[in-house]
């Protein structure tokens, strides 16, 4: 890794970078961070992963309840452009069904604005879709193991592998998705209609 010849001080500081790296966790997505808003502020000190009974506790956190809201201010412009291509955002969620690829995203965005505006809850039932309009409210059902989940679209992604993924989960989303361990896994993404929702509660 390191070429014959470098100075005490040069390799001191090679040292410390990789050992930066090796500390800091890659989730599966990138989104928010080139997002339609612009660049995502900076998280400040990333969280871990909980584990074991933390972890139990997160599994028991309730899906996100679909209510009726106005569009986001932010990320719902018609189009916008992230690594030189630009998606198009929709005008309505309804009737929509897709059938891709999930990913998860945690630590390295916590805290960070997403594009809608508000802060990245990576303990919260959230997720990042391309297209859909800010906020949305969808089931998200692995075509691998039956499981569902509701969570509400407040984020712009995943940019990465765009061609199979369709959607980046919270990390508690994906906890409860079975998705965590293995990093992606296909999916049938529905989105539901509020209205519609709260008719049949009355």
């Amino acid at each position: 890794m390191t070429r014959a010849g470098l100075g005490c001080g040069r390799m001191f500081l090679l040292i410390g970078a990789v050992a930066l790296q090796g500390c800091s966790f890659v989730t599966s997505g990138q989104p928010g961070q080139a997002g339609p808003s612009g660049p995502a502020e900076a998280a400040g000190a990333s969280s871990l992963p909980p584990s074991g009974s933390d972890a139990a506790d997160l599994l028991r956190t309730p899906d996100a309840v679909p209510r009726q809201e106005f569009k986001s201010s932010g990320g719902n412009r018609p189009s916008y452009v992230v690594n030189g291509r630009r998606y198009a955002v929709l005008e309505s969620s309804e009737g929509y069904v897709e059938r891709g690829v999930a990913s998860w995203y945690g630590p390295d965005f916590h805290g960070r604005r997403t594009s809608s505006g508000e802060r990245y809850d990576m303990y919260g039932m959230s997720a990042a879709h391309r297209s859909l309009p800010l906020p949305t409210y969808v089931r998200v059902t692995s075509l691998e193991n039956g499981r569902s989940v509701v969570v509400r679209v407040n984020d712009r992604g995943p940019f990465v592998d765009t061609q199979q993924r369709v959607i980046d989960l919270s990390y508690t989303a994906a906890l409860k998705l079975g998705l965590v361990g293995p990093g992606t896994m296909r999916v049938e993404v529905l989105a539901l209609d509020p209205a519609a929702i709260e008719r049949r509660g009355r």
